[in-house]
């Protein structure tokens, strides 16, 4: 079995190998050396030359140099060279196993906006003392330019050079363990961006051209060196950085349960005595990949879009599917997970989305009511506190925190930033033209944007005040905001997380047209409720018993027997 990227051998060469059936002759480019490889039958090129770590190298196809699809770093991004690498690393806390699941609480992070990697490391301490339990990274492989949210990345092996070293990026997971926070990284499967990849040049195979995404011709999973480039990416992560989990995005556009589950086997067998948590994003509701053996959870997106609903009013784009009786859907996802479970969406012509998930634990699935897609996918990139009341806003937040789902936080929420979260870029020439204007004729269906005026405001994703301006910052009112998050996480880790390794829903029941109660039976045999009213007008919340917390007449929670 062929592995992608630099190996060392015994003898203190390097082994270098491309995937690129079909072309008759690859030649190494190792510093001023000049070396054919030599081509097997099963499409790999080979060469062995001395290589030390730091060495560069690329390889040459005719006359076009591309770097290794499997770099574990550049020099001159992603269209200059390669670097062999060099993995050593003394951990300052080997020892680290990671937390178990029903533990987390994770907050969701930009490394470009807070500074690399050493701005996130600095800012860890404040996150472990707010009551965070985990970080997680969105992607951080390379892409073109200095700026970019990394789901363009085009070598995802590569530790994307604005953001730091590789040693750097150790060192900010050393730190998060040495605070007990567990690091979990975004990872991109489904598709390449359009700016430095390569592959199509040499190893058409490597993708499905007649399988359509939004991106182009569908990853071909099924071939062997194309499921062992993904595998063995997952595996450096984890092995290599000591990343504690993966998030795999949009999966749904992989569309291939088959590898996801081989996946999930292999890196479970590889890593048994870790906690290593995997979760999906995935459109279809899947609720069969969400069982111990392979998955840990779910992004819950239906728990988001029925909130926001709720909360601000919208209907509009896939927010419709959650517009009638929201208090309803909302009863179902705190009960159930997902509210679609084979349910026909309005929002996709009616065609039936999602699987039966009531017979999930509630840990299965991520709730949230921000992340980088919700908030940075509006044209403005408005956060919830520019969208809502904030009373409602602090009883959502309450209910988020305190359900026995899994909680996620967007960068920024904890101290109520008002800053803006955009979608930004660092392309170039026409590209950078078509992500521009494809971007104003995506929100011309909007009637906020329907005049060409209204849509020359939604701001340019390639300039770079437009990245300047998604850091966030605290707002106004970041002290009240930051001691709430804080209360509601001490309660969580005090009196819901012990015994939230079994846990069952008891049902839910919308008691208003924005108002549910509902139940959960913790590992103790002890009943949670919580109620919330997200009324314009709240009715009074009935009463619980063994109240832990009440918030602005909108929301309350206890724990009795």
């Amino acid at each position: 079995m062929n592995a992608w990227g630099p190996e060392p051998l015994p003898d203190g060469t390097t082994r270098f190998r491309l995937w690129a059936p079909g072309t008759p002759q690859v030649v190494l480019d190792c510093d001023d050396t000049h070396l054919p490889m030599t081509p097997q039958d099963d499409g790999w090129h080979i060469a062995d030359h001395s290589a030390p770590p730091g060495t560069r190298y690329r390889f040459h196809i005719g006359d076009t140099p591309v770097p290794d699809p499997a770099s574990r770093r550049q020099h001159g991004g992603v269209h200059g060279w390669s670097i062999v690498p060099d993995h050593s690393h003394d951990w300052r806390v080997p020892e680290w196993r990671g937390r178990p699941w029903h533990e987390v609480v994770i907050m969701e992070l930009h490394a470009g906006t807070l500074g690399g990697f050493s701005g996130v490391t600095q800012r860890l301490p404040v996150m472990a003392a707010l009551g965070v339990t985990a970080i997680q990274l969105m992607p951080i492989n390379a892409f073109a330019g200095d700026r970019g949210w990394g789901y363009d990345g085009v070598l995802p092996y590569a530790v994307h050079e604005a953001y730091g070293s590789p040693a750097e990026l150790r060192a900010l997971i050393d730190a998060a363990h040495e605070l007990g926070l567990s690091v979990f990284l975004d990872v991109v499967y489904n598709h390449f961006g359009p700016d430095g990849n390569y592959l199509g040049l040499y190893a058409d195979r490597f993708f499905h051209r007649d399988v359509a995404t939004p991106w182009g011709g569908a990853v071909a999973v099924d071939e062997e060196p194309v499921a062992r480039f993904f595998i063995d990416n997952a595996l450096m992560w984890l092995r290599d950085y000591r990343f504690d989990g993966l998030r795999f995005d949009a999966v749904h556009a992989i569309d291939n349960p088959s590898f996801l589950d081989a996946m999930a086997a292999e890196i479970r067998a590889a890593l048994p005595n870790r906690h290593v948590h995997l979760v999906l994003e995935n459109e279809h509701n899947d609720a069969d990949r969400l069982h111990a053996a392979a998955y840990d959870a779910q992004w819950n997106d239906d728990f988001h879009n029925v909130m926001h609903v709720l909360l601000t009013g919208e209907t509009s784009a896939y927010y419709a599917d959650f517009a009638d009786r929201p208090a309803e859907r909302l009863a179902r996802a705190l009960s159930q997970g997902f509210i679609y479970q084979g349910d026909p969406s309005p929002n996709q012509d009616g065609r039936p989305r999602g699987t039966p998930s009531g017979h999930l634990p509630p840990t299965r699935f991520v709730n949230f009511l921000q992340n980088h897609d919700q908030v940075g996918n509006r044209a403005m990139g408005e956060r919830l506190t520019l969208l809502t009341d904030p009373a409602k806003l602090r009883a959502a937040t309450a209910l988020m925190l305190l359900a026995p789902n899994i909680p996620l936080l967007f960068m920024g929420e904890e101290e109520g930033s008002e800053s803006p979260f955009f979608f930004f870029t660092d392309f170039h020439d026409d590209l950078a033209d078509a992500v521009r204007e494809g971007r104003r004729r995506e929100f011309a269906k909007f009637p906020a944007f329907a005049d060409p005026a209204a849509r020359e405001r939604i701001p340019d994703p390639n300039a770079p005040e437009t990245f300047e301006s998604s850091r966030p910052q605290p707002g106004p009112a970041a002290p009240s905001w930051t001691a709430l998050y804080h209360q509601l996480l001490t309660v969580r880790r005090e009196r819901i997380v012990p015994q939230l390794h079994d846990v069952r829903s008891l049902g839910a029941e919308a008691t208003g047209d924005a108002a549910v109660t509902a139940r959960w039976q913790l590992a103790d045999g002890t009943i949670l409720t919580m109620a919330i009213d997200l009324a314009d007008h709240p009715a009074p919340l009935p009463t619980i018993a063994g109240q832990i917390f009440t918030i602005d007449g909108r929301f309350i929670a206890g724990i009795a027997r």
